[in-house]
């Protein structure tokens, strides 16, 4: 189908300029983001927050990603990337320094529902990597955004607990200033992705729900946008809870936590940046997709038995290590076939309506992790901890059924692509 030409050396070229340099920029853009992770609850509790409030705190920034994100990617698709991940980088920067200047909870939600309106960016960087890689190389490509990812939760939870030291306000100020440096240097050594035609028939206007609709005729695609919308809410379970499993269990504080998630963003980037693009060459992305969600199943129903008194630090750090193998080979395997189910010219749209997808899971995870982590006199116990991880490894099981169905169904199609 795909026939032998002169510009096959340079398709199959992986690690070109344009693409280290989104790295870069993603890198970046995660750093900030990385650094509010581990934060958010201890400087919302300066304002009386409640556990309903950090549920909503998070929820509200994915639910503004949950409506943007195919927004962006469609825009995209229709301006190009560069305008789009320029705007968005310096709108996540006005959202920090709201909350780094907050004297009122509202303040904070104020910040957070702008940071997460620019949030819904990711579609369009992956998108960019998917423009500036083969098909080939897209499982590698998608590998690499997800060792971005971990890199800025390596970096941003450790500048967390460092810079929390100097104030809690700190380190969100900082994030300010690190989102406004990354897109003055994407405005001037970014180049764009994208050729847009000026009457491109595939970038004419349609209702944003006959786009929709289009998107999901393909049931390959609608298939793993369900199995990643399953695996991103039964990891957000496990990332609003974890502050407070880390307090309750191990007594720990802002640079504490700060620290085991940037121990789980190192495992995370040399599984995705070192690991995953040879394995998914080797076994497929399928294959990989159903051995991470086994992980993830496992490592969640068997963490909220640790604790200071019931196996210490060294077997916690191999408990949360299952979260950083298993969500590093499951989720870029699941954005790699994503990319590969859909047209190669409506990847920002289509990746728009996957990251949509996962912001929707981040909107629900957050709300009843909130709800579970309660209990009768609204504190958080060891019980709401294991019955909040307990029903994430539930999500996570029926996560790992439907790629069960997609590998019996599809794998024959996915090997051969």
């Amino acid at each position: 189908m795909n026939e032998p030409n002169e510009n096959t050396a340079a398709e199959d070229k992986f690690l070109t300029r344009p693409l280290l340099i989104v790295f870069l920029t993603i890198f970046i853009d995660l750093v900030g983001f990385g650094i509010v992770i581990p934060l958010l609850t201890f400087f919302a509790e300066e304002f009386q927050a409640s556990p309903i409030d950090i549920g909503l705190l998070v929820a509200s920034y994915s639910m503004m990603q949950f409506v943007f994100s195919p927004i962006w990617g469609n825009l995209s698709d229709r301006y190009g990337r560069r305008p789009i991940l320029f705007l968005t980088i310096l709108g996540s920067s006005v959202g920090y320094l709201l909350i780094g200047i907050a004297g009122s909870l509202w303040m904070i939600y104020a910040g957070r529902i702008l940071a997460g309106v620019m949030g819904g960016n990711l579609s369009t960087a992956q998108a960019y990597i998917a423009d500036v890689t083969s098909r080939e190389n897209r499982a590698r490509g998608m590998g690499l955004f997800g060792m971005a990812f971990g890199l800025g939760f390596i970096l941003g939870p450790a500048l967390a607990g460092v810079l929390s030291k100097f104030g809690m306000r700190v380190p969100f100020l900082f994030a300010a200033g690190l989102s406004l440096l990354n897109a003055v240097l994407l405005y001037f050594i970014l180049p764009e992705s994208r050729v847009i035609q000026r009457h491109d028939p595939n970038v004419e206007r349609k209702s944003r729900w006959a786009e929709l609709a289009g998107v999901f005729e393909n049931r390959r695609f609608t298939l793993v946008t369900i199995e990643y919308f399953l695996l991103v809410t039964a990891f957000s379970f496990m990332t609003t809870a974890f502050a407070y499993y880390t307090m309750v269990k191990f007594r720990y504080g802002a640079d504490g936590t700060g620290y085991l998630l940037a121990y789980v963003g190192v495992l995370a980037a040399v599984m995705q940046g070192l690991v995953f693009g040879r394995l998914a060459s080797r076994f497929g992305e399928s294959k990989l997709i159903l051995a991470g969600s086994l992980i993830l199943v496992a490592s969640l129903i068997l963490v909220p038995f640790i604790s200071e008194n019931n196996g210490g630090l060294l077997v916690l750090l191999f408990g949360i290590a299952g979260f950083a193998v298993g969500n590093s080979i499951a989720s870029p395997g699941i954005t790699s076939l994503a990319s590969k189910t859909t047209d190669e010219l409506q990847q920002g749209k289509s990746l728009g309506v996957l990251q949509s997808a996962a912001s929707l899971a981040r909107v629900i995870g957050p709300l009843a992790t909130g709800i579970l982590l309660n209990n009768a006199v609204g504190q958080v116990d060891d019980a709401t901890i294991l019955r909040t991880f307990w029903v994430a490894a539930a999500i996570m099981l029926v996560a790992f059924l439907a790629a069960v169905y997609f590998e019996k169904v599809y794998g024959k199609y996915q090997t051969a692509a």
